[in-house]
C-alpha cells in the first residue's frame, strides 16, 4: 500500500506541476484554456472558474491541459486570438517547453530543500571488492581512492559507480586510482559484452565495489534464523569455522551461501571470552533451482574507515540551492549523455525503467523518511523533464522543433509531414515503454 501510494502522489505531483507550467504560461501568453485535469478518465470532480475548468478523473497516471485551438473544433470568431494555433510561434514554444522547465526547476527546489537539512558526503575510497565480481577482475584493492574514470575527475563515491555503470558497454573503463600505499596506477574493467555486464544493467547492480569496510562483528542478528538458534549475538565477533580462521567477512558470507543445511562449528568472541557453537544455515531454493544457504547475520562497519571516508555538514540555505542547481545540472548532463550512449549502441537498453520500478523504487524511498522521498521526487522530475525535451513528435521536444521551424520558414510543415513524425513519434515511444516495461519485470520478478 505503501508503495502505490507513494507512486501515486508522485505522479500526480510531477505530472500535475508539469502541466501548470504550460497552463501559466498560456495564461501569460493570452491563451484561453479550456480544462486542467489531474487524471485521465472521466471528471468525478469539476469547478468551473474564469474559462478553465478544473477536474480531478479517476486515473492518477498524469494530466493534461486543454487549450482552446481551432485545429480541434469549430471556435467563435471572437474568441480566434485566444486560440493556441493561432499565436505566434514563439509563445507557442514558450508555452511547450513551459512544462518540462517547471519540472527541472522543481527538482533544483526539492534538492535544495533536503541538502539545507544536511549533506553527508561519501569520498571515493573503495573499502570492500566483491570477490569473483568485476571490480575483482579489473584489480581493485582495498583502500584504493578513485581519481578518475575515463579522464574524468572524481570527488564523490556515487559519481564514480555512476560513471563506471554507464560506460560498461561502451568498451574498457579505465580508472585511475591512488592505492592504499600511495602509488598512482590505473585499474581497466573490460566488462562490455559479457553476461556480468547485461546481469548489472538487468538488476540495477553495482560492479563489486563499496565505499565501507565490513568486519566480522556482528551488527544484526534476523529473529528465527539459524544464526539466533545457535545463540550468537549482535556485538559478538565470528573468528573461526570448522577450526580455520576467517578474518574477511566475505569469506564467512561464502561459507553461509555454500553450506546449506550443513552443520558448522563457530568460535566466537563475545565480551572478551572465546565461546563456540554449532551453526547450521537455513537452506533457500531460487527459481532457477540454485540452492544457498542463510545464517541470517548482518557485519558490522568498520567504525575507524567509516569516520576516514564520510563527511556530513550543514550548508546555509544560499549553499544549499546552489548545490541543487550543481546537481540538477549534472543529472541533466548525464540523463543527456546516456540517451546519446543508448542511441549509439554504447548503452545497454536493459537500463532503462519503467512504471514498475519506479513505482518500487518510490515505496523504498518513502520508507526512508521524507528527505530521501524527496530526492527521489527530484531525480524523476529530472528524468520526465529531460524525456519530454527530447525531439520526439509525440512529446513537448517534437513540439518545440515543429515550431521552430514554422519560425525560420514563416509557414508551419506540412501536414503530411507533421503526421508523419507523429506516427514515427508514437512508434518510438511505445517500443521504449514496451522495452522499459519488459525491464521492469525482469528485474521485479525475474
Amino acid at each position: 500500500m505503501q508503495t502505490i501510494l507513494s507512486f501515486i502522489v508522485a505522479i500526480l505531483i510531477l505530472v500535475s506541476l508539469h502541466e501548470l507550467g504550460h497552463y501559466s504560461v498560456a495564461r501569460l501568453c493570452g491563451v484561453k484554456v479550456k480544462r486542467f485535469s489531474v487524471g485521465f478518465g472521466k471528471p468525478f470532480y469539476t469547478k468551473k472558474r474564469g474559462d478553465t475548468e478544473w477536474c480531478l478523473a479517476p486515473v492518477p497516471l498524469g494530466g493534461y491541459v486543454k487549450m482552446l485551438d481551432t485545429r480541434e473544433g469549430d471556435v467563435a470568431e471572437a474568441d480566434l486570438p485566444y486560440a493556441f494555433d493561432r499565436q505566434h510561434p514563439a509563445k507557442r514554444i514558450a508555452i511547450v517547453a513551459a512544462g518540462p522547465l517547471t519540472n527541472l526547476i522543481l527538482a533544483v527546489l526539492l534538492y535544495g530543500t533536503v541538502f539545507s537539512f544536511g549533506i553527508t558526503e561519501i569520498r571515493p575510497y573503495v573499502g570492500t571488492v566483491e570477490q569473483g565480481s568485476i571490480a575483482a577482475q579489473a584489480g581493485f584493492q582495498a583502500g584504493d581512492k578513485i581519481r578518475a574514470v575515463n579522464g574524468k575527475s572524481i570527488d564523490d563515491w556515487n559519481a564514480a559507480l555512476t560513471e563506471m555503470v554507464l560506460n560498461l558497454e561502451a568498451g574498457a573503463v579505465t580508472v585511475a586510482v591512488e592505492t592504499a600505499e600511495g602509488s598512482e596506477t590505473v585499474r581497466t574493467i573490460e566488462a562490455a559484452g559479457t553476461e556480468a555486464a547485461g546481469k548489472i544493467a538487468k538488476n540495477n547492480g553495482g560492479i563489486g565495489l563499496w565505499a565501507f569496510k565490513i568486519t566480522p562483528k556482528i551488527a544484526f542478528v534476523q529473529e528465527n534464523s539459524a544464526a539466533e538458534r545457535a545463540g550468537l549475538k549482535a556485538g559478538d565477533t565470528l573468528l573461526a569455522a570448522d577450526g580455520k580462521a576467517i578474518s574477511d567477512w566475505q569469506q564467512w558470507a561464502e561459507l553461509f551461501r555454500n553450506s546449506p543445511g550443513k552443520k558448522l562449528d563457530i568460535t566466537y568472541n563475545r565480551g572478551g571470552e572465546t565461546f563456540k557453537t554449532a551453526l547450521r544455515p537455513d537452506s533457500f531454493e531460487f527459481s532457477d533451482g540454485l540452492l544457498v544457504g542463510r545464517a541470517g547475520l548482518a557485519p558490522e562497519h568498520d567504525q575507524a574507515w567509516d569516520k576516514k571516508v564520510r563527511r556530513h555538514y550543514v550548508p546555509t540555505i544560499g549553499e544549499a540551492f546552489k548545490m541543487g542547481w550543481d546537481k540538477t545540472a549534472k543529472y541533466v548532463v548525464l540523463t543527456v549523455k546516456f540517451i546519446g550512449k543508448l542511441i549509439t549502441g554504447n548503452a545497454s537498453a536493459a537500463h532503462l525503467s519503467g512504471p514498475l520500478t519506479i513505482a518500487d523504487v518510490a515505496g523504498k524511498s518513502a520508507s526512508l523518511g521524507i528527505l530521501s522521498y524527496l530526492e527521489f521526487l527530484a531525480v524523476v522530475s529530472i528524468s520526465l523533464g529531460v524525456l519530454n525535451l527530447l525531439p520526439i513528435p509525440v512529446l513537448d521536444g517534437g513540439h518545440l522543433v515543429y515550431y521552430t521551424a514554422e519560425w525560420i520558414r514563416g509557414k508551419p510543415l506540412s501536414e503530411r509531414v507533421q503526421a508523419v513524425g507523429l506516427r514515427i513519434g508514437m512508434a518510438v515511444m511505445l517500443l521504449m515503454m514496451l522495452v522499459a516495461f519488459f525491464n521492469d519485470i525482469n528485474r521485479l520478478f525475474g
